[in-house]
This record gives C-alpha cells, sequence and structure tokens, in this order.
C-alpha cells in the first residue's frame, strides 16, 4: 500500500478525532473527565465499547489464530455471554448503589483501605500492561503501512501514536471517550464486514460459496472435547465467564463507561445490547480468518510464522488499494477505540484511588489529573517497547496470559467480598494478592508432572482467584457477633 495515502488517511482519522474532542470538551471539568457527568445515552456506550473491547488484538489476532486454534475460541466467547450477565445483575446494581466513581472504592468499604489500595493497584498493572501490548499490535501494522517507508524508527512512531491518543483525550476524558468509541467502532465493524465481502469476491465465492467454504474448513472447528487439551470446551467456557467478569466488570475501563449512564437500567440495557453485538462481531472475526488462510492457499501465499501478520501482509500487499484502506481504517479505529479508553480510566483509577483528588479544589484536581495522564502515557510507550524485545507468543494467548496473573486476585476479592460477610484482617491482603500469582504460575508450570497430564489454560485465572479467596478466609474472622457488612 502506498505510505503516502496510508499517512494521508491517519491523518484524516486523526483530525475527526480531534474535531469530536474539541466539542465534547467544551465546559469539561475533572468531573466531566471521570464521569462525563452521569447523562451519557445508554445505546451510545454500549456501542462504543464495542471497540473498547475488541482493540487491535482481536482484529489481527483472532482471524491469525484461526490458523492454529481454529474457533476455540468461540467457546470462550460463549462464555462471555454468561459472564457479562452477572456483570449486568450483580456487579452493577452494586456500583451505582454506591455511587462509585472508582469502581474499587467498593474494597474500602467492603474490606479496608489496604484492601481497597490492593485492587487499584492490580487493575493498574493488568490494564498498563494488557493495553500496552493492544497499542504494541496496531503500532507494528502502521509501522508496516506507513513510517518504514518514511524511515521513521518503530520508536518514534510509537511516540507519535501515543501523542495523538493524549491530545484528544486529555481535556473530555471519557465523555470524549464515549463519543470518539462510538465512531470508531463504526470504522472497525465496517472494516470487517467490507473486507470479507471483498475477499469473497477475489475468490468468485457466492454467498452460498462463502458460508459453504467456510464451514467445510478444517480451520473452523469450534468445539474440542478431549480434557488434556487446554482448548477443551469445558476449560474455555468456564474460563470465558470469568474473563468476562474481571476484564469487563471488574476493570474500571470499561465499567467507568457504564457509570456514566443516568442510571441502572439504563446501564443494564447498555450491557444487554453490547453482549450480543459483542458474539456476533467476534464470530465475523473468526470467519474472516478462514478466509485469508483460503486466499493465501489459493494463490500460494506462504503463511508468516507469526501468525498475527497475515492479515497485515495480505490486506496491505496483495488483496487491492480498498481493502488496504479498509485495513487501514479498522486497525486505526481498533488501535485508539482501546488505547484512548485505557488511558481515561487509568489516569481516573489513580487520581481517584492514590492521589484523592476528589477532596480537593477544582484547580488541584485538574493540575493532577493532566499530570496523571502524561505519566501513563509515557508509561505505555515504555511497556510497549519493553514488549516488543521480549514478546515471542500469538499477542492475544500473551494477553490473556498476563491477565490470569493480574486479574486473578481482583477476582478472589471481589467473590470473596459478595458471597462472604465475614470481615479479613486488613492489612494481609497486598501479602495474599502478591502471593497468589506467584503460587498459580508454580502450579501452572508442574501441573502436566502433577496432576497426569492435565495442563491449564484461561482457566488458571480461576485457580488464581481460588488461592486469593482461600487466603482471605484464612484471615477473616467469623461474624456470629459482628454487624453485618451493607454494601455486600
Amino acid at each position: 500500500m502506498n505510505p503516502t495515502l496510508a499517512l494521508l488517511i491517519l491523518i484524516a482519522y486523526f483530525g475527526l478525532l480531534v474535531a469530536v474532542s474539541f466539542y465534547t470538551a467544551r465546559g469539561a471539568d475533572t468531573t466531566t473527565f471521570f464521569t462525563a457527568n452521569r447523562q451519557s445515552p445508554w445505546w451510545l456506550v454500549a456501542f462504543g465499547m464495542i471497540g473498547t473491547s475488541l482493540s487491535g488484538v482481536t482484529f489481527i489476532s483472532v482471524p491469525g489464530a484461526v490458523g492454529k486454534i481454529g474457533f476455540s475460541y468461540f467457546q470462550v466467547v460463549l462464555g462471555y455471554i454468561i459472564g457479562y450477565l452477572v456483570i449486568g445483575t450483580v456487579l452493577m446494581p452494586l456500583y451505582y448503589r454506591l455511587n462509585l466513581i472508582s469502581i474499587y472504592g467498593y474494597l474500602e468499604k467492603r474490606f479496608g483501605y489496604w484492601a481497597y489500595k490492593t485492587g487499584a493497584g492490580f487493575f493498574l498493572l493488568a490494564r498498563t500492561v494488557g493495553s500496552a501490548v493492544r497499542l504494541y499490535v496496531a503500532a507494528n501494522v502502521l509501522q508496516l503501512a506507513i513510517f518504514n517507508a518514511l524511515g521513521i524508527p518503530f520508536e518514534v512512531s510509537v511516540l507519535i501514536t501515543i501523542g495523538l491518543i493524549w491530545v484528544y483525550t486529555f481535556k473530555g476524558g471519557v465523555k470524549t471517550i464515549i463519543l470518539t468509541d462510538s465512531l470508531q467502532t463504526i470504522f472497525l465493524v465496517s472494516a470487517v464486514v467490507l473486507t470479507i465481502v471483498l475477499i469473497s469476491q477475489e475468490l468468485n465465492f457466492s454467498f452460498g460459496e462463502l458460508i459453504g467454504s467456510i464451514k467445510a474448513s478444517p480451520n473452523s472447528t469450534i468445539f474440542f472435547w478431549d480434557a488434556n487439551d487446554p482448548k477443551n470446551f469445558y476449560k474455555q467456557f468456564i474460563s470465558g465467564i470469568f474473563i468476562a467478569i474481571v476484564m469487563t466488570g471488574l476493570d474500571q475501563d470499561l465499567m467507568q463507561k457504564n457509570l456514566t449512564c443516568k442510571n441502572i437500567g439504563d446501564a443494564q440495557k447498555n450491557m444487554f445490547w453490547f453482549t450480543i453485538t459483542m458474539v456476533i462481531v467476534t464470530f465475523l472475526f473468526m470467519c474472516l480468518g478462514v478466509l485469508l488462510y483460503i486466499y493465501a492457499g489459493r494463490e500460494g501465499i506462504a503463511i508468516p510464522e507469526r501468525t498475527d501478520d497475515l492479515y497485515p501482509l495480505l490486506a496491505l500487499n496483495h488483496l487491492g488499494p480498498l481493502v488496504g484502506i479498509t485495513f487501514l481504517l479498522g486497525i486505526t479505529a481498533a488501535t485508539y477505540a482501546s488505547a484512548d479508553s485505557a488511558l481515561t480510566a487509568l489516569t481516573t483509577s489513580f487520581c481517584i484511588d492514590f492521589m484523592n483528588v476528589e477532596a480537593r479544589p477544582e484547580t488541584e484536581r485538574a493540575r493532577i489529573k493532566h499530570i496523571v495522564h502524561i505519566g501513563f502515557s509515557l508509561l505505555f510507550y515504555v511497556v510497549i517497547i519493553l514488549f516488543r524485545q521480549l514478546n515471542s507468543k500469538e499477542v492475544i494467548t500473551a494477553v490473556f496470559d498476563i491477565a490470569g496473573y493480574t486479574y486473578g486476585p481482583l477476582l478472589g476479592l471481589y467473590a470473596f467480598g459478595i458471597f462472604s460477610q465475614r470481615p479479613v484482617v486488613d492489612r494481609f491482603v497486598p501479602w495474599i494478592c502478591l502471593a497468589s500469582p506467584v503460587l498459580t504460575f508454580i502450579i501452572n508450570q508442574n501441573s502436566a508432572a502433577w496432576f497426569g497430564g492435565y495442563q491449564f489454560g484461561f482457566e488458571r485465572l480461576l485457580l488464581n482467584g481460588l488461592i486469593t479467596m482461600l487466603g482471605l478466609w484464612a484471615v477473616s474472622k467469623s461474624i456470629k457477633h459482628a454487624e453485618p457488612v451493607a454494601v455486600s
């Protein structure tokens, strides 16, 4: 693809986002940045959440991974449906009842100061690493499509990308994000649908032949039943339930948008429609993956060693300029929709959970918010550069590897807090939450030898949460003579 054309597309796209940010940031203060004044239409939030949730990882890694794991990822997506139901009926009513800005305020009310800081700290770690990895995926594509031809090194192009995100989010915050993410979702979903149509035309498929070819492909197998296979249905389905709960329901990034709705009824409608759309769009990405492998096979194109590179390779070099433009718009939309939201959520969590800005005057709140926003932008940059040097796995697998260790303690904290009223010794909570991922890692590394060949997949998240819960139980007290905990 012509790098000049690609650069013009990026400039036009960025110009649109900046224009939207100027519109939404008029009269904005820190309350607008953190909560959008709790006036967001539920349908706009639901649509925008698609782009935030899918990100560049889904856009590139899910189609590429089809060649190795088939449609097995859809087993996880089916689990998401149950997880989102739990979020809508259990977690969101709790957050609205407590009138929270940061969802980790619940942990302070339920357990105490140290549990609160520990939960918020694990979110900051998990979301910083996870979002930086997602941004890394798209940065590689932009490097290939634009910056290599211009002689700009990866380190500089990443800095430009993060700088662009900072520019249109620093004032309006979540109010801007809700609107820009909705626009970006339109581009993202349109890109995958249009790419499927264009590849079908390249392959001379009718609609019936398209469906038949996808169904007949060995890469379209959904269900796997071997108990020792990491792709086993029960492992993936159950893991999907809890991945959805922790990476959406216990994540300030996604929940911050839900908490901008006017009331709990609107927020629950948002979650319902988001669930339906998410399942459909993810399935389309996997269908696209089958078509990419069919096309590469017919044209004699070698599959890249890193399957994350398959979609970019074909879109930018083999499928014509229209597919290339469509792909570039889609990956750019996925990049910004995920990263801008994460940057806003990280800034919000740190300001509320660690800087206590709610108790400060507006001028000081604004100053702190700006400093924190810049700090997390720079941290993103550092993590991306490090990940580029160290990562050797498929990116989507790497993201969930990280999530299994960093979100597990959050799962354990909330599960114990909601389903038990036992008070805990608060000062021990940080040590339990630090020990849990370490024990999970040790068990995971030795599971085949210790458990007759059994290998953990995404379900190590459950193991991590269970270890945290057992630790909390060990330092808890009977409530026989204690007052009930109102918030649980």
